[in-house]
């Protein structure tokens, strides 16, 4: 957190030079600031063999994003079986603070892990377990997006929420989540609006910059483009255009150049 305390003055200011003159990647989503002064809460959910990039990618983005917002953000893992010690798929082990509770979530983040290695941890044993997918099917209502990247998509699809619905998940699952009934996009990142997926491991830093970009905005994600040294990659599908903010002739042209 140190760290992130003495970037940001630095990164802000980057982050300000970006704004007035880059294009950005995709056409500008309009940033959903609540005027209550409401936190936006991020939970990640955690189960036995989920993948360590996979968890920490979407936490270090959308936690920093506290940083390049006049929003607080709540981020926090979360289990299904309450606070508890996860191992993760490379032996990682967290001790999970916060119990599954996506009635005080704005955002869930599913990861995925353990989809190859089908009688390890990891999606492929909760989907036998059954618990995580029925509380996962349980968790929509008005208010809550619901997102996962990699082979978390699969949980969503064993949940039944991605069928019928623009999706998209790790390349070698992609055959299974079309088989169940999702609409496959060939993108990085899906935004179906309350459903918002993304491809394989590395793909977590991509969704949590295009999450940060359209609850809290564009300054926002720019700033933290700038603070990580990485930017974002990669189409974002999105089931309605989003009006770009900007109506000068460079916007425009961004707008149209995007991939």
């Amino acid at each position: 957190m140190k760290r992130r305390t003495l970037l940001r003055g630095t990164t802000a200011l980057g982050a300000a030079g970006l704004a007035a003159g880059a294009a950005p990647h995709t056409a500008a989503a309009a940033p959903s600031p609540r005027g209550d002064g409401a936190p936006f809460r991020v939970h990640v959910v955690l189960f036995d063999g989920v993948e360590e990039l996979d968890l920490s990618a979407p936490y270090e983005v959308l936690a920093a994003s506290d940083y390049f917002t006049d929003r607080s953000v709540d981020v926090r893992y979360v289990a299904l079986d309450g606070p508890r010690t996860v191992r993760a798929a490379f032996g990682t082990t967290l001790r999970v603070d916060h119990a599954w509770a996506p009635e005080q979530a704005d955002l869930l983040v599913v990861p995925g892990g353990g989809y190859a290695r089908r009688d390890d941890p990891g999606v492929w044993a909760e989907i036998r377990r059954g618990a995580l997918p029925r509380a996962l099917a349980q968790a929509p209502r008005p208010g809550l997006t619901i997102s996962a990247l990699c082979t978390g998509v699969m949980l969503l699809s064993a949940a039944g929420l991605t069928r019928g619905r623009p999706c998209t998940t790790h390349h070698r699952a992609r055959q299974d989540l079309e088989e169940q009934g999702g609409l496959l996009k060939n993108a990085r990142v899906v935004d179906d609006g309350d459903l918002v997926t993304a491809g394989g491991v590395t793909s977590g830093l991509d969704l949590a910059l295009w999450l940060a970009r359209r609850e809290l905005g564009v300054d926002t994600a720019l700033g933290l483009e700038a603070m990580l040294e990485y930017e974002a990659r990669g189409t974002v599908w999105t089931a309605r255009p989003r009006p770009a903010r900007r109506t000068d002739a460079r916007a425009d042209e961004g707008a149209r150049t995007a991939p």
